[in-house]
């Protein structure tokens, strides 16, 4: 599994708190399953939630809830982007230590695919992609669908930010 290491590495990076202290962040797998699809070859799923434990901290939460969103935007990015998921995606407990001190746990329900191909000689190879990445939305301007030469559809799309998945978009027109 490499999304906790990544995860870890992200925050201690972004957030000068725990950059000057790194023992006071604390990652843990909980309620881990490895789930198969039985499909030919030995491909499977890590399942797990992360637990993302802060102690003793005295930053705002800001400092670590943003460079959380972004690190989830690469590496898990539809708990942001699919609103029955985003519902409870990212829950969080906060001890109260004094007036300038919590216990911040961070729990993430995370997956990670791990390709499994049979090599010639009968090696297995392992990998561990990347997540798919989010593609801009659709430039401004007038966009038209073809198929076989024929105008399905035609719109005008603006500027926007965001993104979706990473597929071929229609050709654009105009």
């Amino acid at each position: 599994m490499n999304k906790p290491n990544s995860l870890r590495a992200h925050l201690l990076e972004a957030v000068p708190e725990l950059h000057k202290n790194p023992d006071r962040l604390l990652v843990f797998i909980d309620n881990g399953t490895i789930r198969s699809t039985a499909a030919p070859g030995l491909s499977f799923e890590y399942s797990y939630t992360l637990n993302v434990i802060l102690t003793d901290y005295a930053g705002h939460p800001d400092a670590v809830a943003i460079p959380l969103l972004a690190w989830l935007l690469v590496n898990q990015h539809e708990l942001l982007t699919n609103l029955e998921k985003g519902k409870t995606a990212i829950a969080f407990e906060a001890d109260v230590l004094d007036n300038s001190k919590v216990d911040l746990s961070i729990k993430l329900p995370l997956t990670e695919r791990v390709i499994v191909k049979k090599q010639a000689g009968g090696t297995l190879d392992v990998s561990h992609p990347d997540e798919p990445q989010l593609d801009p939305f659709l430039e401004a301007g007038i966009w038209q669908l073809y198929a076989n030469g024929m105008l399905l559809a035609e719109w005008q799309s603006t500027a926007q930010d965001g993104g979706d998945l990473a597929s071929p978009h229609p050709l654009r027109h105009g």
